[in-house]
């Protein structure tokens, strides 16, 4: 691919781990880090210009580091979250991340691109030392 866009961002949540026989199964929180790398074979407009200049807006890649009121992770209660619920692992919180960046990212293209070229690596530290990983 010969476009890689890379971003990185924080956000501050809190979680439960269900069922967790330790103490990530009590109250906590984070200040995750998130890092997005997006690639594409091709460029593309975006909301903001109409030619064919981007990968993607880095503000599409971005959402998760708003407030939890305007859409985001931001100052969330991750077991409040319909998509995440009683599941807020690193692991499950990446794959979110990265399902859902996908499809803000294909909703902003051009009619008729499916966004088929486009593939998303998400890395997620719940710690200084701890990440995830995922990607398709």
């Amino acid at each position: 691919m010969p476009w890689k866009l890379s971003t990185e961002f924080t956000f501050d949540s809190a979680h439960i781990i269900e069922g967790y026989d330790g103490p990530c199964g009590r109250l906590h929180g984070h200040t995750y880090r998130v890092q997005m790398e997006l690639q594409s074979d091709q460029l593309r407009p975006s909301v903001h210009v109409d030619r064919p200049i981007m990968v993607a807006d880095f503000k599409s890649l971005k959402w998760a580091k708003k407030d939890a009121t305007e859409g985001g992770l931001d100052h969330a209660f991750l077991n409040d979250h319909p998509d995440l619920g009683s599941d807020t692992t690193a692991e499950v919180i990446a794959a979110y991340l990265h399902r859902e960046t996908l499809r803000r990212v294909k909703a902003s293209l051009p009619a008729g691109d499916d966004g088929a070229d486009l593939h998303l690596k998400v890395a997620l530290w719940e710690t200084p030392e701890s990440c995830c990983e995922y990607w398709e």
